[in-house]
């Protein structure tokens, strides 16, 4: 009787110890559950950058990147806040957690791709010379000893420091954006701008009788949605809703209704 106490015992005790094993292991498999999705992404932009994204008369926030950017969102389910920044602490406004994407023309770099993960690129531009029509400056190395003008922190900056002509120029004066560059190329401060292909055209678009745009530029680059490097979850969703708008049409449709055809990478 006292051998079959303690059998009854043992078993007893063995089934308590597994019972307890397997409630300890219950939450390490919750923990490891994919997290939620986000209810709403902040995209940080330039709103002074049309016509990728700025404001229209109404004040409203509007371009050709926040269409895209609303029409991922939706097909994500997922609210989308414009949160207009100092284009040129991007990086530190992305990796500070204030944003959560920039999406503004936002040029693709090895130097970028460091801090930022980026989508494949979705449009190409080129970094583009501006001079008055009454200029006589017809090429590139026509700028040495000229005031040029630039927008600060944006790739135009790296793709003319990186050109040998630069060396030559009187001046290279920085803005906070493109269009206050321009103003003071119009009232003669400036002898050129060297800004985005897709910024140029649309202002020299607007007055074809005050500027020009040389054939020569400072090179071809491509633009992509940047993300925080460790949020590989958010950039594989804005990925896989980029790559589904290019496939069905809608890219195409959206960079037609602001380009007038079809400019999509």
């Amino acid at each position: 009787m006292k051998l079959s106490s303690l059998l009854m015992l043992s078993l007893t005790a063995g089934a308590l110890l597994a019972g307890c094993g397997k409630n300890e292991t219950a939450p390490a498999a919750q923990s490891a559950a994919a997290p939620a999705a986000p209810a709403k992404i902040v995209i940080g932009l330039d709103d002074n950058f049309p016509p990728m994204g700025f404001r229209n008369e109404k004040n409203e926030l509007v371009g050709f990147d926040i269409d895209l950017a609303k029409e991922a969102a939706k097909r994500l389910g997922i609210a989308v806040e414009f949160k207009p920044i100092d284009w040129s602490a991007k990086e530190a406004e992305l990796n500070g957690k204030r944003v959560d994407a920039l999406w503004n023309g936002l040029t693709i770099t090895e130097e970028r791709r460091k801090n930022i993960g980026f989508t494949s690129a979705y449009m190409e531009n080129h970094q583009i010379i501006v001079v008055p029509a009454a200029s006589a400056i017809k090429t590139k190395a026509e700028l040495a000893g000229k005031v040029i003008g630039i927008q600060d922190g944006s790739s135009a900056v790296d793709a003319v420091q990186k050109d040998p002509v630069a060396a030559s120029f009187k001046e290279l004066k920085k803005f906070g954006d493109n269009v206050t560059a321009l103003m003071d190329l119009t009232t003669g401060r400036l002898d050129a701008v060297v800004l985005d292909e897709v910024v140029g055209r649309y202002y020299t678009a607007k007055k074809p009788n005050d500027y020009v745009v040389l054939d020569d530029h400072f090179g071809t680059e491509e633009y992509g949605v940047g993300t925080r490097k460790d949020d590989t979850a958010l950039l594989a969703k804005l990925q896989k809703a980029m790559d589904e708008m290019k496939a069905d049409g809608s890219a195409a449709r959206i960079s037609t209704e602001w380009f007038g055809k079809n400019i999509i990478k």
